[in-house]
C-alpha cells in the first residue's frame, strides 16, 4: 500500500502566540510540529449547537468519526481542542452530551492534558477506542469566537503507507501574458516536496484531475490550452518532476484527497516519457475576471437567480438559500456534505467547497426549508438539479446548511494592514498606495468612517465582521501625522472585496480634521449578530388609538409625534397606528449597543436609559414610495424578553442592567409602549406601504443587513386599519 501525506503551511498557531506577548503582523508564524509517532487525527464540533465555536467534540481516526468521553476531561483539554480547531482559546467545556449524543466509536476516554499539547492525540488517555463510556457522556466545548490569525485547516488524514510529504500545491504562470494577471488561471501544476517546487508528469493526467486543481484555487471549471507553446517551453527549460501519479474522481476538494499511485517516470526517475509537465487552464467566476497587477476590479457583484449565500463574513461563504416559487428558503443539513456544497460553490462562480457546515453555523435563515436530504453527484449545474427528499418534514432553521468555498487568491489582503491595536483583530487601518512612483503605507481619513467601511476592511483581511469602527485612534501606539493620510472620502456599500473598490477621493486627499488622531480604525470579530423582525406579530397586533395630547407629553419630548403636534391644545387628540414588534437575534453573537454604559442617556420622563439614539424606523409610505408619516424607536431597553428552549436570558434593563439581545432570544416591544407607533393624524384614507427598518444607521454590525427591513400592505379607511402581506426584504409589496 502507498502512503501519501499532504501538509498545508500555516502562518500562525496559538503556541507561538502566548498570552501577555504582543502580536506583530510582520512576524512569520509556523504551525507547531507534531512528533511523527503521534497518531494523525482531525477534530470537529458537531451536535445541537447554537454557535459555530461550540459543540460536541468529534475525532476522526482510522477512517471513522467518533466522540470523546467526559471522564477526567478538563479545561486544559478543551484548550488543546480549541487551538487545534483554530480558535484562540477555550471558554468552557460541558459534560453529559449537552450537544446531543454522538454516533459510532468513543475514541478517547480518561483524557488528561496539560494544555500545552499540539494535538489532542498527544494527551494521555486509555488509548484510541478503549472506553467504558456511553454516548450520554459525550463531551462538548465552547471556544472563543476569535480565530488564530492566519490559521489554515491542515488535512493530514491519509490511508496509505508511502512516506512522502507534500507541503503545498500551486499553479505557476509560465507564459508572460499570464504572469502579470491576478488571479493566476493558467500554468504548471506544482507540488512542494522537501522545500522544492516540482512539476507533475502529464502521463495519464485526466480532465477530472484538472477539475480538482481548478476547484482548489477557487475556479468553477477548466478549459483547453495551447499545449504546443508549453511543449516548446518544456524543451527549453528542463522540468524537475515529482514522481507520483494522481487519480482524481473530480469531486475531491484538494489534491491530497485523490488516489496516489507509483512513479510514472522513466527508470532514471527524472524524465517524463512521452509527456510534459501538467498544465491547467481554469475558468474564473464572473466576479474574479483576471486583471493586470496594477489594478483590480472595482466591486463584487454576483447576480444569481436561484441560489445565494447569506450571513458569511467573507466572499464565498454563507448560509445556502434557494429560490422556489418566488420565495427564498434554506437547505436542511441532513446528509449535507462537501460534494453537494461544491455544487453550490461552482454554481456561484467559486471553486470547490472547503467545508460543508451544518447546524446553522453561519446563522439561521427565515421562511421555508426548501430542500432536505440533498444528494448530488457533484457534476450538476445547480443544487436545484440534485435529488432531495420532497416528503421529508420536520427540519428547523437550527439545521440550516452552509458552505465555505475556495475563492481565487486576489492578493487583496496584501494591500491593507492594521497597526497599533491591542490584538491582531483591531488597529489603525493602513493602506498600500503608489506615491511618486514608490509604494507607501499610509492611513485613512476617518471623516464619515462607519461600520460599512470597517466591514470591508475586516473582510479584506479575512478577520470576519467589524465589531467597531473607530474615528479616533490617537490612543494606539505609533507615530502618525497628517502627512501620512493617503486615502480620504471613503464610502462603501458593504459588498466590496477591497477598500480600494469603495468610492474615495483618489489621489486628491482631503481630510479637514487631519489624519493623525483622526485616522480610521477597526475592530474585527469572526461572528456577528443578525436581527430579524417577526412580520406575523406586526400583522396580528396592528390597531388604531386616539389619545389626547396631555397623555403624550413624554412621547412629545422624544419627538415621537408628527410635527403638527407642536402647536395644538392639550385636550386635542392624536391618531396613532399601534403595533407590537418582536425582534429576534438569529446570528452567531449577541447584539449589544454600540455605546458603552457610561454613554447611555437617562430620560427622566420615562425613567429609563437610552443605549442607542435610534433603534428602529417606522414609516408609512405611499404606493410610489414617498413618505407620508414616520416614527422611530429609541433603544430605551434592549433586553431578552423570551428565548428559544435551552437558551438563558442574559440581558435585563432593570436596575441599570446590561442591554442586548442574546443569540436565540428576542426582544418584544409591546403595542402599548410609548413611541411604539406611527402618528397618522394627518394621513388621508387610502392604501399604503408600512415599513420597519431595524438598526437603520448600521450603528451595530450584523452578518446580514438585507433582512433588517420589513414591509406590509396597509389599508386605512379613516376609521379602521388593515395590515396584510407582511414580509422581510426590500422588494416592493
Amino acid at each position: 500500500m502507498l502512503h501519501i501525506q499532504f501538509r498545508l503551511l500555516c502562518y500562525a498557531q496559538y503556541e507561538n502566540w502566548p498570552y501577555g506577548e504582543s502580536y506583530h503582523e510582520t512576524e512569520q508564524y509556523q504551525a507547531p510540529q507534531v512528533p511523527q509517532d503521534i497518531p494523525k487525527i482531525q477534530l470537529r464540533l458537531a451536535g445541537e449547537k447554537r454557535k459555530h465555536n461550540e459543540g460536541r467534540v468529534e475525532v476522526f481516526y482510522n477512517g471513522e468519526w467518533g466522540t470523546v468521553c467526559d471522564d477526567d476531561f478538563s479545561i486544559h483539554a478543551a484548550q488543546v481542542v480549541c487551538r487545534e480547531l483554530g480558535y484562540v482559546e477555550a471558554m468552557s467545556w460541558s459534560a453529559a452530551s449537552k450537544y446531543g449524543r454522538g454516533e459510532g466509536r468513543i475514541w478517547l476516554d480518561n483524557v488528561h492534558c496539560t494544555g500545552k499539547e499540539k494535538t489532542l492525540a498527544q494527551c494521555s488517555s486509555n488509548g484510541f477506542g478503549v472506553s467504558d463510556c456511553k454516548h450520554t457522556e459525550d463531551v462538548g466545548v465552547v471556544c472563543s469566537d476569535k480565530r488564530i490569525p492566519g490559521f489554515k485547516f491542515i488535512n493530514t488524514l491519509t490511508n496509505s503507507n508511502l512516506n512522502i510529504q507534500v507541503e503545498d500545491v500551486q499553479i505557476r504562470a509560465i507564459l508572460a501574458s499570464y504572469r502579470k494577471r491576478i488571479p493566476v488561471t493558467e500554468g504548471y501544476v506544482e507540488v512542494k516536496d522537501e522545500g522544492k517546487w516540482k512539476q507533475l508528469c502529464d502521463v495519464n493526467w485526466t480532465q477530472q484531475n484538472s477539475r480538482v486543481i481548478c476547484g482548489m484555487f477557487g475556479f468553477p471549471g477548466e478549459k483547453r490550452f495551447n499545449a504546443r507553446v508549453y511543449k516548446m517551453f518544456a524543451q527549453r527549460k528542463k522540468p524537475v518532476y515529482w514522481g507520483y501519479s494522481v487519480n482524481c474522481t473530480g469531486n475531491e476538494v484538494h489534491l491530497s484527497s485523490c488516489k496516489m499511485g507509483s512513479s510514472v517516470l522513466r527508470k532514471d526517475n527524472v524524465s517524463c516519457e512521452r509527456g510534459m509537465p501538467v498544465v491547467v487552464s481554469c475558468i474564473p467566476g464572473r466576479a474574479f475576471a483576471p486583471t493586470t497587477m496594477s489594478g483590480f476590479r472595482k466591486a463584487f457583484t454576483q447576480a444569481q437567480p436561484l441560489v445565494r449565500l447569506k450571513g458569511g463574513a467573507i466572499v464565498g461563504e454563507g448560509r445556502v438559500e434557494v429560490l422556489k416559487n418566488g420565495e427564498w428558503g434554506t437547505i436542511c443539513d441532513d446528509n449535507w456534505n462537501v460534494i453537494s456544497a461544491s455544487v453550490v460553490c461552482r454554481e456561484l462562480g467559486f471553486g470547490s467547497a472547503k467545508e460543508a457546515l451544518n447546524g446553522a453555523r453561519l446563522g439561521q435563515g427565515m421562511g421555508p426549508v426548501h430542500m432536505n436530504e440533498v444528494e448530488c453527484s457533484g457534476f450538476e449545474k445547480s443544487i436545484t438539479d440534485c435529488y432531495f427528499n420532497k416528503e421529508s418534514l420536520g427540519c428547523s432553521h437550527e439545521e440550516d446548511a452552509s458552505v465555505r468555498c475556495n475563492v481565487p487568491a486576489m492578493g487583496f489582503q496584501n494591500q491593507l494592514r492594521l497597526s497599533g491595536g491591542r490584538n491582531p483583530f483591531e488597529g489603525r487601518v493602513e493602506v498600500l498606495v503608489k506615491k511618486n512612483g514608490t509604494l507607501k503605507w499610509g492611513t485613512v481619513c476617518s471623516d464619515s468612517w462607519s461600520t460599512m467601511e470597517a466591514m470591508v476592511v475586516c473582510r479584506q483581511l479575512g478577520l470576519g465582521f467589524a465589531s467597531h469602527a473607530f474615528q479616533e485612534t490617537w490612543y494606539w501606539p505609533g507615530d502618525v501625522t497628517a502627512d501620512d493620510v493617503v486615502m480620504s472620502g471613503v464610502k462603501c456599500s458593504g459588498t466590496e472585496m477591497a477598500l480600494s473598490h469603495c468610492l474615495h477621493h483618489g489621489t486628491d486627499v482631503i481630510c479637514p480634521k487631519g489624519g493623525a488622531r483622526f485616522a480610521a480604525g477597526v475592530s474585527c470579530s469572526e461572528s456577528a449578530p443578525d436581527l430579524v423582525l417577526n412580520p406575523q406579530v406586526v400583522e396580528q397586533t396592528t390597531y388604531l388609538e386616539d389619545r389626547p395630547m396631555f397623555m403624550l407629553q413624554c412621547a412629545y419630548e422624544e419627538n415621537c409625534l408628527a410635527t403638527t403636534a407642536n402647536n395644538i391644545a392639550a385636550n386635542s387628540y392624536r391618531r396613532l397606528l399601534r403595533f407590537s414588534s418582536q425582534i429576534h437575534n438569529n446570528g452567531q453573537s449577541d447584539f449589544r449597543p454600540k455605546a458603552g454604559r457610561h454613554a447611555w442617556i437617562w430620560h427622566d420622563c420615562h425613567r429609563h436609559y437610552h443605549s442607542m439614539e435610534v433603534f428602529t424606523h417606522y414609516d408609512l409610505l405611499s404606493l410610489n414610495g414617498s413618505k407620508v408619516a414616520e416614527g422611530h424607536k429609541a433603544s430605551f431597553c434592549l433586553e431578552d424578553t423570551e428565548c428559544d428552549e435551552g437558551i438563558y436570558k442574559r440581558y435585563e434593563c432593570a436596575n441599570f442592567g446590561e442591554q442586548g439581545i442574546t443569540v436565540g432570544c428576542w426582544d418584544t416591544y409591546r403595542h402599548d409602549i410609548d413611541c411604539q407607533w406611527v402618528d397618522i393624524t394627518d394621513v388621508k384614507p387610502g392604501d399604503y406601504i408600512f415599513q420597519v427598518v431595524i438598526n437603520p444607521n448600521y450603528e451595530v454590525s450584523e452578518s446580514d443587513y438585507s433582512n433588517n427591513v420589513m414591509k406590509c400592505r396597509c389599508r386605512y379607511d379613516g376609521h379602521r386599519v388593515w395590515m396584510y402581506s407582511c414580509h422581510i426584504g426590500k422588494d416592493k409589496c
